[in-house]
């Protein structure tokens, strides 16, 4: 296992920490086993590809913590009050099967702000507090909503099953972009599901079923037919108007200025109405940047931003990059996830943002490596 434990890491993880109890936040620590079931539920499977898993007799399955957002989200919705502010320090755990020189174990330092009473200026509030931070280090930052994104998935006229079909997979773009393309009408269905749905209108589901031999696995004869039925659904659904998918792959697209992105989103916004609201939360957003003294107009926003790594956020989101270190990940980043609030507070919501600061990566950029 790779290692990013050095004491130089440690001692800048320490600062890091300090400097955000300065602003305000209360210092928690998190289990480092954390249980397996909810990490699963919000992640899905693909979460077992990326952590460390083991398994307790009493507790049952467990992972090693893959981040620390999830578990001080669930301290906060036991017994938090409002408006909270919290930090912490300390080594998350995650496998790197294609990133050969990068850590498995390293230490992140965050701040996660919990307040329902203006989310624009809560937004404002910890970006400005890592952009602070991290400017002496001359890193590039990036923006980004994916609540923006789910908008216009959410405005496309068809079944509620393939919305909910292209938000589940918003964050795996080659999944997304496939189903995209056959809910457009771009591509065929597979030949293995037109074969079976060729059965199924000759012969009927029940004697499908019954051909396919013995039940085996997880599901069952009522959950098989119910996912038949489902793809018949599907197979009788009209494509998605070509109009609707450009523009949905117009605002995917988008990478401007956030000034120059907002006046692209308010046009979109005139043939796309659903997202106005998402719009007008951008808009109040920059408000509340211009008046921490960030200069939106010349702030880079990547509407696909996060997409591939931030799957709980459904808000504004952040990073900061070392431009002239692309063997780097980010030094930092963050968004809102107020969804995940929900989920963890089993359907009672708390606006929250926050962000994650990786020491070891804001050494490298410094050349202060131990």
């Amino acid at each position: 296992m790779i290692l990013d434990t050095s004491p130089a890491i440690r001692a800048e993880a320490e600062r890091l920490f300090a400097h955000f109890q300065t602003a305000g936040a209360q210092p928690v620590e998190t289990d480092i086993l954390q249980p397996a079931e909810t990490l699963l539920d919000l992640y899905g499977e693909d979460i077992r590809a990326r952590a460390y898993v083991t398994s307790d007799p009493l507790r049952g399955e467990q992972m090693l913590r893959p981040d620390f957002t999830v578990p001080v989200v669930r301290m906060h919705m036991a017994d938090g009050a409002l408006p909270a502010r919290y930090t912490y320090m300390g080594k998350v755990f995650r496998k790197q099967e294609h990133e050969h020189g990068r850590p498995t174990e390293y230490f992140q330092v965050g701040y996660e702000l919990f307040d329902r009473a203006d989310p624009a200026a809560a937004d404002a509030e910890v970006f400005t507090l890592f952009n602070a931070l991290l400017s002496p280090l001359g890193l590039r930052a990036a923006t980004g909503d994916i609540g923006i994104l789910l908008a216009a998935v959410d405005a496309l006229s068809t079944t509620a099953r393939r919305k909910a079909a292209l938000r589940r997979h918003l964050w795996r773009p080659r999944r997304f972009r496939s189903l995209l393309d056959r809910f457009g009408g771009r591509s065929a269905v597979p030949d293995s599901r037109a074969r079976l749905l060729h059965a199924v209108r000759n012969e009927g589901i029940e004697t499908v079923i019954d051909r396919a031999g013995p039940e085996i696995g997880m599901r069952g004869r009522e959950e098989i037919a119910a996912r038949i039925e489902a793809l018949l659904e599907d197979a009788a659904t009209p494509p998605i108007a070509a109009g609707q998918v450009e523009i949905l792959e117009h605002v995917m697209g988008l990478r401007e200025t956030c000034t120059n992105a907002l006046e692209h989103l308010r046009d979109i916004a005139v043939d796309l109405p659903r997202i106005a609201s998402a719009v007008t939360r951008m808009d109040r957003r920059l408000d509340a940047l211009s008046a921490h003294g960030v200069d939106v107009g010349a702030l880079d926003f990547e509407a696909s931003f996060g997409r591939t790594t931030m799957e709980y956020y459904d808000g504004f989101v952040f990073g900061f990059f070392a431009e002239g270190r692309p063997d780097l990940p980010p030094v930092a980043t963050g968004g809102r996830y107020d969804a995940l609030t929900r989920i963890l507070g089993q359907g009672r919501t708390i606006p929250a943002v926050g962000g994650v600061v990786r020491p070891g990566v804001a050494l490298s950029v410094t050349g202060g490596m131990a």
